[in-house]
């Protein structure tokens, strides 16, 4: 018998917080959950791949999407398009599997309006003089585009009151390990179970 309902869950965080390595850990620990993979028109970094950390997509082919009504959200920064997939998420959760998105603080605003039972999780750096040297230390940004970023960090932090919980990132292990307890917890909340099914008798 399950009584356990599937579950979205959204993480943000400033550009450069090491969202990455902290969602990698958190699969670690909860391989059955689900990534969503979401779309872009930026061109992948490092070790990235296509249909595994995004769908890399032309501008073209993004309108395309936007215009057939293919995203449950979709947003631009800097220059760059992201665009979360209504597959990407109603397939998995309709099967019983959670999801976890990593998206910008509009993303985030636009799927808790979508889907207000999401769980959303900000993840902070030590300090801004931290996160700022390990945007230098990528060696994947300008002066100005890291400008840009810090900019754009001063704006999203005023979002951050909106989640439902922020976890600093000082360790990696740590911070995934805090964001797997919030997961289990957020499981067992009385609105998640399937409670008319708790005395059913098995056959």
């Amino acid at each position: 018998m399950n009584t356990k309902k599937s579950m979205l869950i959204v993480i943000s965080g400033f550009s450069g917080v090491g969202k990455g390595t902290v969602v990698d850990l958190v699969f670690d620990s909860l391989p059955n959950i689900q990534f969503s993979i979401s779309c872009t028109t930026r061109a992948p970094r490092a070790g990235e791949e296509h249909g595994v950390n995004y769908f890399f997509i032309s501008e073209e082919e993004f309108e395309k999407k936007v215009q057939a009504g293919e995203f449950v959200e979709y947003t631009t920064t800097f220059t760059n398009r992201y665009g979360t997939l209504k597959s990407e998420i109603d397939k998995p959760l309709s099967k019983g599997v959670d999801v976890l998105l990593e998206l910008n603080v509009v993303g985030a605003k636009n799927i808790k309006k979508l889907y207000p039972d999401c769980v959303t999780i900000f993840i902070t750096p030590p300090s801004i003089d931290a996160l700022k040297a390990r945007l230098i230390g990528r060696g994947s940004e300008d002066e100005d585009s890291i400008n840009r970023r810090l900019e754009e960090i001063e704006l999203e932090s005023k979002e951050i009151k909106n989640y439902d919980y922020v976890v600093t990132n000082n360790v990696a292990k740590t911070c995934a390990e805090k964001i797997v307890a919030i997961i289990r917890s957020e499981h067992l909340r009385v609105s998640r179970q399937n409670l008319d099914n708790l005395f059913e008798e098995e056959n």
